[in-house]
Parts: structure tokens; sequence; C-alpha cells
């Protein structure tokens, strides 16, 4: 009876303790999060509450499992399992609590500098996310060393493995070049603030906004939704467009090929009462000029301004769908045509007289009758 009972209490007895200490200090968080809204710490140290958990279970197992005398003749796999158990669940717990520190103070950052600073948040932003990835990869590695030190096979071949530490260095550094060169461009670009996670950027001919940089690639994601995935590598040695470098403000053009006989100034006034309906339009500057001409057509551009590359792109579009509609509807005579009239020919030539529309055509000569 008492082989029976032994177990039942040691083990139900570390369930139970660590069901009742993850519930005491759930409850704690949670008061502490509703007294202090303007911190978001305790909430977020909620996400936690599994490894803590897991962490304590498996720290009281593996203290009165020799009080237990379960399976005795497996002592040794089921307490090296255990102690793997408690090395992994600590060094995701220590991975929660640092991603709950950072977080929050990069909440309280973005908070008090979001309006005067938009490019420094996001420079932060994007130190964080690569801080948060080097912290999980260290302590990850951390973690399955411990691991492997817990078999003393893996003890015992650590002298060798150390001894030959500088030819797999040399071997791993050659196969692994990319690699390393993408993880120190990572921090070249988090720290060099040369690219920044929410900046428009154009990639080999390609519109998108920065939506993910880890140590080894970056994200892309274009105006029709879709993903471009490039080695970081790339940004530090060749050279793209970062419409939100600096301030986000933007010029945007407009092109039109009319007649030329277009109405230049009634243009003008049309472009401005448009952008003073269109509400993407920042009020900074306007123009219309000519800034071509070919034997059939001429060149007419339209500057405009917006506060960021979303707004531009909608001022652009405006801009060129009604003033078409209204050259159509009022001066149709504008629009671009193909002329199809005869050349005109110089006065005096043979066979040819003019007609009243200023065309010369070949005189047609008509049979005289024949008289009887």
């Amino acid at each position: 009876m008492e082989n029976i009972l032994r177990p039942l209490i040691v083990v139900g007895g570390s369930v139970v303790l660590t069901l009742l200490i993850g519930w005491a200090t759930d409850l704690l968080l949670r008061k502490a999060d509703a007294r202090h809204e303007e911190t978001q710490l305790w909430g977020l140290l909620r996400r936690g509450r599994i490894p803590y958990q897991l962490v304590i279970c498996a720290a009281l197992l593996r203290a009165s499992y020799d009080s237990a005398r379960l399976l005795q003749e497996h002592r040794v796999g089921i307490g090296r399992a255990l102690t793997l158990v408690l090395i992994g669940s600590a060094a995701w717990l220590v991975v929660r609590i640092a991603a709950a520190v950072v977080e929050t103070s990069y909440s309280r950052y973005a908070s008090s500098r979001a309006q005067r600073d938009p490019a420094r948040v996001r420079r932060v932003r994007t130190q964080v996310s690569l801080i948060m990835r080097v912290v999980a990869a260290v302590v990850g590695v951390v973690a399955i060393a411990a691991m492997l030190l817990t078999f003393p096979a893996m003890r015992a071949a650590g002298a060798s493995l150390l001894a030959s530490a500088g030819i797999l260095g040399i071997v791993a550094g050659v196969a692994a070049q990319s690699t390393l060169s993408n993880m120190f461009a990572g921090f070249q670009i988090a720290f060099g603030d040369m690219v920044r996670l929410g900046d428009t950027v154009v990639v080999d001919g390609e519109w998108g906004t920065v939506e993910e940089i880890t140590l080894t690639y970056l994200t892309v994601r274009t105006w029709d939704e879709r993903r471009i995935t490039m080695p970081v590598s790339y940004f530090t040695s060749k050279p793209f467009e970062n419409w939100s470098r600096g301030t986000p403000q933007m010029t945007g053009v407009v092109l039109w090929h009319l007649d030329h006989s277009a109405p230049l100034e009634a243009m003008r006034e049309k472009l401005r009462d448009i952008l003073r309906e269109c509400p993407a339009w920042d009020g900074r500057k306007y123009g219309l000029d000519v800034t071509d001409s070919t034997p059939n057509t001429i060149e007419v551009r339209a500057v405009v301004t917006a506060k960021d590359a979303d707004d531009v792109w909608t001022v652009r579009v405006t801009v060129r769908e009604q003033m078409i509609g209204w050259l159509v509807r009022h001066h149709p005579y504008a629009l671009p045509r193909v002329n199809t009239a005869d050349a005109l020919l110089a006065p005096g030539s043979n066979g040819h007289r003019r007609h009243p529309d200023g065309a010369q055509r070949r005189a047609v000569e008509t049979p005289r009758p024949e008289r009887g």
C-alpha cells in the first residue's frame, strides 16, 4: 500500500502545488495589471504562465522523485528527462520575460515619440525586434548546451571538441560565409538606420512597405499584397529607394499627351479645383506645365504634393481621372488625334488646285462632249 500511496502523494502533490502557485501568481499579475493601467508589463508577464508552471512542476518532481521510489530501474533516465524539461522550460520563461520587458519599454517610448518623431519610433522598433531575436537565439543556444552537458558522453567529448574548435571554426566560417554576411548586414541595418519597419521602399522596380526584418532576410509587402523576401545583404551592397527616409512628404507627377490646342490656362484652374476637393493633397504645392512636344501632341505635366507615399498615389490617380473626364466633356478637341488629311503642297504645283478647306488636291478634268 505504501508503494502505491507514496508515488501518488509525491506526483499528485507536485501537480496540485504547481497549479496552486500558478493560479496565485496569475491572480497577483491580474490585480497588478488592473491597478497599473499605465504600463503593459504585468499583462504581458501573464503570457509566461505556461513555462512558469512547467518550471515549478519539473523542479518539484526532480527534487522529490527519489522519495517517490517510482520506476527505480529507470531512475537515471527519468531524472535526466525531468532535468531536460526544467532547462527547456526555464529558457522559454526567460525569453517570455525578456520579451515582456522589452515590449513594455518600446510601448512607452513609442507613445511619447509617435507624434513628434515617427521615423525614430520605426528605427527603435526595428532595433528592438532584432535584439529580441538575438536574445532568443542566445538563450536557445545556452539551453541546448546545458541539455547536452547533462549527458556524460557529451562531457567526455568536450575536450576533443574544444581541441578541434579552431579547425571547425574555420570550416564553418567558409561554409557559412553568406549566412554570416547576412547576419552582420542585419546588425548594420538595425543600428545604421538604413531601412526600418514600415518604410516605403523600391527594390528591383517593386514598390512596397518593409514588413519584417530578421538577421538574415527582409520582407517587403507590395501594393498588390505580394511578399518579396530578400537577403539583408542586398540592402548593404546595392542601391535602393527609401521613400520614408527623412520626412515622409512626397511630390508626385501626372502626365498627359494632348493636342496642341489644349486649353492650358483652363487646365491650371481645373487642377486647382480638383486639388482643393482632394483630402489627400497636403496643400504645399501644385503646378502644370508643358514639358515636351511632338509633331502631333504636347506633353503636359502636373506636379502635386502629399504627406506620404500612399497619399501622393491617391492624389495622382484622382487628378489624372478627373482631368481626363473634364477634357472629354468640355474640351474634346484637346485630346490627341490622328491626322488623316492630305499633306499641303506648295502653291503653283502642276495638276493641283486649292479647295475651300485649305487642302491642295489634284484637279479632276471632266471630258468635253464631242460635237456631232
